[in-house]
């Protein structure tokens, strides 16, 4: 079973004074020469030549290299029974499109045209977020927009974490977007020392050098990446403050969300996203007099939860890799005395699950990485789409 560990951003001051300046041995820390080529004239052609790329530029963590690219690769879904309509999928940072795997078939079935982005900087080394800026990863999101809306009679914008930082800010400038698909939308981070990122980044290589042992996703994180992101944030918060959105909008948020401020993204909902036809589902225990919010208890003892984590709402309980006893496990770093610090070696029906921290120290703990309700979410929000087609 692969394991690994839930990145922290350490305060910024401490990076600057420790940094990580060792010599990379591993290729995973040693950037390509550029970034792939995103603005091809046509998606076809985007797949295509992102599939070569990827082939020549990943380092490859399996012998199964189809496999890997299958999980980090871009993808369109065409529907059997298309609705005329489109939706457009951007992943958050230091993931890939794998984070749709589960959402994005559903989409389809619902009459769909759906087409997964890859940001530049991800899916084929931890070091390449080194390479992209802000822009690049705005210009890939707003001519991919463009893309689809030649193919669609109206477009969907969906992202996950960074993605839906992307998106949102997109979405603001162009009123004729249907309307937002939003997965733990990281608009502010948790940590407010992250706010220094773009400046420790000219110093620190590395927030975090990790073994790389998870094919669908980074474990290290390169200062510069995380400063991207960042600066992802602050653009969506400025247009946040600017103005009122008033497109409907399908939010998903953990209440105990260990990555990002899930207590601001919702303040911001109920004030800013005004459409009456919004709705969030919320995960956890706080009850909201917003009629427009559903709240999930995450307190199931019965299942060994304990909170949804930032990464868990996207995935379902039945995912190869992330499921409960799923090919990846993400241990909490500390394990109670006796047992096995690789908390993958205890059985799956003895660990607790939650969002990274949560949970008593007695027990034997893993960040939950599946949504308990995910059923129950496909259907509230494809109840919302079609509600909200016309």
């Amino acid at each position: 079973m692969l394991t690994c560990k839930k990145l922290v951003l350490l305060p910024v001051f401490a990076l600057t004074l420790s940094g990580c300046a060792s010599e990379p041995t591993d290729p995973q820390f040693v950037a390509s020469k550029s970034l792939q080529p995103y603005m091809q004239d046509d998606y076809q052609t985007y797949l295509a030549d992102t599939q070569e790329w990827l082939l020549e530029n990943r380092v490859f963590l399996t012998n199964d290299k189809q496999t890997e690219l299958s999980a980090v690769a871009p993808f369109e879904l065409v529907p059997q029974n298309p609705n005329g309509q489109g939706v457009l999928l951007v992943h958050g940072l230091g993931d890939s499109p794998f984070s749709y795997v589960d959402i994005a078939p559903d989409l389809a079935a619902q009459g769909y045209l759906v087409r997964v982005i890859l940001l530049p900087g991800h899916g084929t080394r931890a070091a390449d977020l080194s390479l992209p800026e802000i822009e690049d990863w705005q210009n890939i999101v707003a001519h991919h927009y463009e893309l689809l809306n030649e193919q669609v009679e109206g477009v969907w914008l969906g992202g996950f974490s960074t993605g839906a930082n992307l998106v949102t800010a997109l979405a603001y400038q162009h009123p004729e977007v249907k309307g937002l698909l939003l997965f733990s939308p990281a608009f502010k981070p948790r940590d407010s020392l992250a706010r220094f990122s773009p400046l420790a980044s000219w110093f620190v290589d590395w927030e975090s050098q990790l073994p790389e042992d998870n094919y669908t996703r980074y474990n290290s994180l390169h200062m510069k990446g995380a400063a991207t992101y960042y600066k992802s944030s602050a653009v969506v918060r400025d247009y946040i403050d600017d103005a009122a959105y008033d497109k409907p909008t399908f939010v998903m948020l953990s209440e105990a969300d260990e990555t990002i401020d899930s207590q601001y993204a919702v303040e911001q909902f109920s004030e800013k996203f005004t459409s009456s036809h919004s709705e969030l589902l919320w995960f956890g225990e706080t009850q909201y007099k917003d009629e427009r919010i559903t709240s999930y208890s995450m307190n199931l003892p019965n299942q060994k939860i304990v909170s949804a984590s930032h990464i868990s709402l996207v995935f379902s309980p039945e995912n190869p890799i992330y499921k409960r006893d799923g090919e990846v496990r993400l241990c909490f770093r500390e394990q109670p005395e006796g047992t096995p610090k690789d908390c993958s070696e205890v059985p799956s029906d003895q660990v607790w699950f939650s969002a990274y921290g949560d949970g008593e120290e007695t027990q034997v703990r893993a960040r939950i990485s599946w949504n308990p309700y995910f059923d129950q979410s496909m259907q509230k929000m494809n109840r919302f789409l079609k509600d909200n087609k016309n």
